[in-house]
């Protein structure tokens, strides 16, 4: 996983363009998973809603999948606003727990939140070149650090436990 993070962080744009259709995959999957649901829905109101949601996957979808570009661009607006968004909320949270340890990070956290959506919307649309790509690089290449750490953790701790089982029966 690591390996791939690192690929997709020096390759963003290709990364952000083969991202686009495999989400647009997804979503069809979404709305077909929704479609199905209409016909167990109960009362008119909900038919029609959901309905309405598996036309709106579906054509989502589609989109991405015909458009990998257009879907980029649109995904990195979702993106910038995703920043935004998120670092309202913890801003918020950081005030509301504010006598307690570790506020300020969660303060801190938010404004880069913040700040890091309003630089993509800024730079939109040439940050779609490589925002999605490389924060899914990022994303990737810490998931797989955090395995190779828990598994080295786990294989240290199995050594521990063995070489001590080992001492006590010999003792």
């Amino acid at each position: 996983m690591s390996v791939l993070g690192i690929i997709a962080i020096f390759s963003p744009f290709v990364t952000g363009i083969a991202l686009s259709p495999i989400l647009g995959v997804l979503l069809v999957i979404g709305g077909i998973s929704h479609a199905v649901h209409v016909f167990s829905a109960e009362g008119t109101r909900r038919f029609i809603w959901q309905a309405l949601l598996a036309v709106a996957y579906v054509v989502s979808g589609i989109a991405l999948i015909a458009n990998p570009i257009l879907g980029l661009l649109t995904l990195t607006l979702l993106l910038a606003v995703f920043f935004v968004i998120e670092g309202l909320i913890e801003i918020v949270m950081g005030v509301r727990l504010r006598p307690a340890s570790g506020w300020g990070w969660l303060l801190a956290s938010g404004v880069i939140g913040i700040v890091a959506g309003a630089l993509v919307w800024a730079g939109w649309p040439i940050s779609a070149l490589w925002v999605v790509g490389l924060v899914f690089g990022i994303k990737l290449l810490s998931t797989g650090a955090t395995m190779i750490v828990l598994a080295m953790g786990s294989r240290k701790a199995t050594r521990d436990t063995t070489s001590s089982g080992t001492t006590s029966r010999s003792a």
